[in-house]
């Protein structure tokens, strides 16, 4: 059968994770606070925090570890600035991820649905941790399927989009296979972030 999307190469290949911080009342709405970018080999090719955009309500230090001296910083880049260095980044590239629809909603940067491997939404995953249904954590993702921990302290970017990275390598194989083919391996994003993809 002839494939009807070419499988990508390592070099196309971005690992992708963002943390947020919360605005408006009681701090429920996310914004982006620090965004961070792995190549395929796992090399650091963006690690930035962001100034923000609106006043920050919830810090969320607990979870993120993240501080208001970090983001109030002169040296701290504007939101604009990121998003279209990481629009350049990504752009043409497959972006790996867990929960991606949350990454680029805070970017505002949407992208091919094709070119994104989501760990969260790759249907035989959820299938081996009996939750053919549900989107399961990353913590729970690696601990069951690589017998790894992560985020065992702050909620790290980096670490986020290496652990997302080693998942979708350990079946890199079977899932570009099956999306040559047209069959696409994963259950759909919710359809309020539709927005997000192209």
């Amino acid at each position: 059968m002839e494939a009807k999307y070419p499988i990508p190469s390592n070099d196309q290949i971005l690992a992708l994770s963002c943390s947020n911080v919360g605005v408006g009342p009681g701090g429920t709405t996310a914004m982006l606070a620090r965004v961070s970018i792995i190549d395929f080999k796992g090399n650091m090719m963006l690690d930035t925090f962001v100034s923000p955009t609106m006043q920050v309500s919830d810090y969320r230090t607990s979870t993120t570890g993240i501080e208001a001296c970090h983001l109030l910083g002169t040296d701290t880049p504007p939101f604009d600035r990121v998003q279209r260095h990481v629009a350049e980044l990504i752009k043409g590239k497959v972006i790996v991820g867990h929960s991606l629809w949350h990454d680029l909603s805070v970017l505002g940067i949407p992208h091919p649905a094709v070119a994104t491997r989501d760990v969260a939404l790759y249907q035989p995953f959820r299938n081996a941790l009996r939750s053919p249904n549900q989107v399961v954590g990353l913590q729970t993702l690696m601990w069951h399927l690589m017998c790894r921990r992560c985020q065992d302290g702050h909620i790290h970017p980096v670490e986020n989009a290496r652990a997302a990275l080693d998942l979708y390598r350990t079946v890199a194989t079977e899932w570009e296979s099956a999306i040559s083919l047209g069959n696409w391996p994963s259950c759909l994003p919710p359809s309020t972030f539709s927005r997000c993809y192209l």
